[in-house]
């Protein structure tokens, strides 16, 4: 195979060995960093990172069960059935309605309860993995939330449960 000559001044077309290697390097380095590069001009500056932005899918009509299985019903201030799977609000402990120890327990878990069910049917809300997926009784463990927030930490506030902090502690 003969080489070909070119005259003075005429330039050969075509790219060389290294600018056709980095050609690729960016062709490569664009599609797989470019569209979340890209997406960053694409969505408004509204100070709101877009991880934050939460949409709760869930919802029901929750009334009351006992202990025994349920559809969409609350059995106490940390616990709930829906859609047939049992759950434990993971980030919170409240006072024991089943078996309380004393009168004061008893009472504030009742007033937990009614609370749990009217913020469960307050709107949708969404089912939050943080931690382990189930408990000793295979009870889903599950954070709450509604916009974001935890609904766990309201009733907190409201003294009606304290946080989870791995271990059960007296209410009398």
């Amino acid at each position: 195979m003969a080489k070909t000559k070119y005259a003075r001044g005429q330039r050969r077309t075509g790219y060389s060995g290294p600018a056709l290697i980095y050609t690729l390097c960016l062709g490569l380095l664009l599609g797989w960093y470019g569209p979340d590069w890209m997406a960053r001009f694409d969505r408004p500056d509204i100070g709101i990172p877009p991880q934050s932005i939460v949409v709760d899918r869930l919802s029901a009509d929750f009334g009351y069960c006992h202990s025994g299985g349920g559809t969409n019903c609350v059995v106490d201030g940390d616990t709930f059935w829906f859609h047939g799977d049992k759950y434990r609000i993971s980030d919170i402990d409240t006072p024991e309605t089943h078996g309380p120890r004393c009168t004061a327990e008893g009472e504030l878990g009742a007033r937990a309860t009614r609370r749990l069910q009217a913020l469960m049917n307050d709107g949708p809300f969404s089912l939050e993995v943080e931690g382990r997926d189930t408990d000793r009784y295979g009870r889903a463990l599950r954070v709450v939330t509604r916009g974001g927030q935890s609904i766990g930490e309201q009733l907190v506030t409201e003294g009606l449960a304290r946080r989870w902090d791995g271990s059960r502690h007296p209410w009398c």
